[in-house]
């Protein structure tokens, strides 16, 4: 039986989320009571751990290179407010949220294709044609931002890729904004090897991670920045600080308490990775079966909580049904699945594709003691809850090829 749902807001991230850690919610408690603000760009105490953070994925880093805010979106803005003026350049596909922010500064965006392999990173030499077109009309190419560990597509850049890239970036003198926010939710850790483009060209790389990704819910927001140790990188750090200020774009005191914990990461809190990415992986593998099943083309969900699909191998029967676009696609899918699916348009691809990303975190359920028990079993996809809700999306999108025209 198919349910109808409305539309989904051209959103980036899922309504709700994991249940909250415990030892988080105790932490985030305890610091209730404390009135004085906090500092903005984060206390000592905040950039410090994140110092720890990244000096324990090989990114040694300094607390005066680190800046905090509340969120990715405010912070990614004050950086490109901050960033001197010129064109900001970004994969096709990428995550929903950039190119707005891009207009909001009033920057011009523009997107590279992706190699076939993977999303998050332009192929390098469609990278260079890019930013020679961007001369060649006028413009000033500035900024790439990147991610290679990617949403959309739930899939992470080779080594190899990734150092072209950065080699292609750094000869066209462009500031690298390196989004690392799905670095710590890789399916198979020990199989899947993750750099950060700052260990390749650490003068060159800002690096951005938003921690609702891994670390904390999606309703207590809070993102880090690690600047180049360089003079560049200090005069960035400190004009960022001076927008955040004047908006005063601070942490509550017990978000960022919160923060501070995770970003030490005790043993809950590695387990609670450990779990959730291995039940998202769970999930993704399947759905990843499902669509291939149907004539879909995706790439093997590797990170994260999403998966890619590229329906146009199927858009002679999609047109049957009145399916001609990423647009028409979406609502259909919505109606059929629920606001899981956001269509490719929403990720810079261009409108007349049939591609879109697909959600992992509804199908462990609708209810937190249902993704609870997901993230606790061996094997989620033998939870009855979470078989079903897998049947019913093969179900949706097995009938959605087979079914006659639409009257």
């Amino acid at each position: 039986m198919q349910r109808q749902w409305t539309a989904p807001a051209p959103a980036d991230r899922d309504d709700g989320g994991l249940p909250v850690l415990p030892e988080l919610l105790d932490s985030f408690v305890a610091a209730a009571g404390h009135t004085a603000p906090q500092p903005v760009g984060g206390s000592a105490e905040l950039r410090s751990a994140a110092c720890g953070y990244w000096s324990r994925r090989g990114l040694w880093t300094d607390p005066e290179h680190v800046v905090v805010a509340p969120g990715a979106e405010p912070l990614l803005l004050a950086l490109l407010a901050s960033a001197p003026g010129g064109d900001v350049l970004l994969p096709r596909p990428c995550a929903a949220w950039y190119a707005p922010l891009v207009r909001l500064v009033d920057r011009r965006a523009h997107h590279a294709p992706v190699p076939a392999e993977c999303g998050g990173l332009p192929d390098p030499f469609a990278l260079l044609e890019t930013a020679r077109r961007i001369r060649a009309e006028g413009g000033v190419p500035r900024v790439l931002l990147l991610s290679a560990a990617d949403d959309p597509t739930g899939t992470v850049a080779p080594p190899e890729l990734l150092h072209e890239v950065c080699e292609a970036a750094v000869a066209e003198g462009l500031l690298i904004v390196s989004d690392e926010t799905w670095r710590d939710t890789v399916h198979h850790p020990q199989g899947t090897v993750l750099l950060s483009p700052a260990e390749m060209s650490p003068e060159h790389v800002i690096v951005l991670s938003d921690l609702v990704s891994a670390f904390t819910p999606a309703g207590w927001p809070a993102a880090i920045a690690r600047f180049p140790a360089t003079e560049r990188g200090a005069e960035l750090r400190g004009r960022v600080l001076s927008l955040l200020a004047a908006v005063r774009s601070g942490l509550p005191t017990s978000i960022a308490a919160a923060a501070a914990y995770a970003l030490g990461e005790p043993e809950p809190v590695r387990g609670r990775m450990a779990a959730a990415a291995r039940a998202h992986g769970a999930v993704a593998a399947a759905v990843y079966r499902a669509l291939t099943a149907v004539g879909a083309l995706a790439r093997p969900p590797q990170a994260g909580r999403h998966l890619y699909a590229d329906l146009d191998e199927l858009r002679g029967v999609l047109a049957a049904r009145g399916i001609t676009d990423s647009v028409e696609l979406e609502r259909e899918l919505v109606r059929r699945i629920g606001p899981s699916v956001a269509g490719g348009h929403r990720f810079g691809d261009p409108p007349h594709t049939l591609r879109l990303r697909l959600a992992t975190l509804p199908l462990l359920g609708a209810a937190e003691e249902s993704r609870l028990r997901a993230l606790q079993a061996p094997d989620p996809l033998e939870l009855p809850h979470v078989a079903t809700a897998l049947a019913d999306f093969e179900t949706a999108f097995r009938d959605l090829i087979e079914d006659g025209p639409v009257p």
